[in-house]
């Protein structure tokens, strides 16, 4: 699959735009300053295909990106951060609820953190619904730049428990703009894919 064949084909603002052709889809969702977008554009080798933003939480609906014709990325809006009225954020929290509740829609799950952050309770609830969803999961503790080897091993560790990973999910120490562990999240997502 050529990942550098990225089109956009929608921003979904309510449950009646998301596609439903059976084509599998990978779900990217991340706390809005996690660096959602930047992973993104790595793995697709692209420099903006998903916008990266100096102010968080600018991604309002659900955005759909058919890939190579085969599969769509799917980035979801951050969570946690953005500077946005309540009413807005309940918006964000309907729209991606009614997302993981429709049924045949999520073939793999890609879940951005900052490996030097402990997840929050929202990062709490995102892994939840992951693993409802009983597909496989993978989490990229981006920002590995950001610490040293010893730091990093360390960090690996803490963030496997804190999210409850065990069998549940593979976690894969990540920095999009050193692309650490690009090759090895795109692998996870392609054999995600094919099963």
């Amino acid at each position: 699959m050529n990942l550098q064949n990225a089109e956009f084909v929608i921003s979904a603002a309510s449950e009646r735009d998301f596609p439903c052709d059976g084509l599998p889809q990978v779900v990217f969702a991340g706390r809005s300053n996690a660096g959602k977008s930047s992973v993104l554009n790595c793995v697709l080798g692209r420099k903006s295909l998903s916008r990266v933003s100096a102010q968080p939480g600018k991604t309002r609906h659900i955005n759909f990106f058919k890939i190579d014709g085969r599969a769509y990325f799917v980035d979801l809006p951050g969570y946690g951060y953005a500077k946005v009225p309540e009413s807005e954020k309940r918006r964000w929290g309907s729209l991606i609820e009614a997302y993981f509740n429709k049924s045949g829609l999520i073939t793999c799950g890609v879940l951005i953190v900052d490996i030097r952050r402990r997840p929050n309770e929202d990062d709490g609830l995102i892994c939840d619904w992951f693993f409802q969803t009983g597909k496989p999961l993978v989490v990229a503790a981006n920002k590995a730049d950001k610490l040293s080897k010893s730091a990093l091993a360390l960090r690996e560790a803490e963030l496997t428990g804190e999210l409850h990973l065990g069998g549940n999910g593979r976690l894969i120490v990540f920095s999009a703009l050193k692309r650490t562990g690009k090759d090895l999240l795109i692998s996870e997502i392609l054999k995600n894919i094919k099963q």
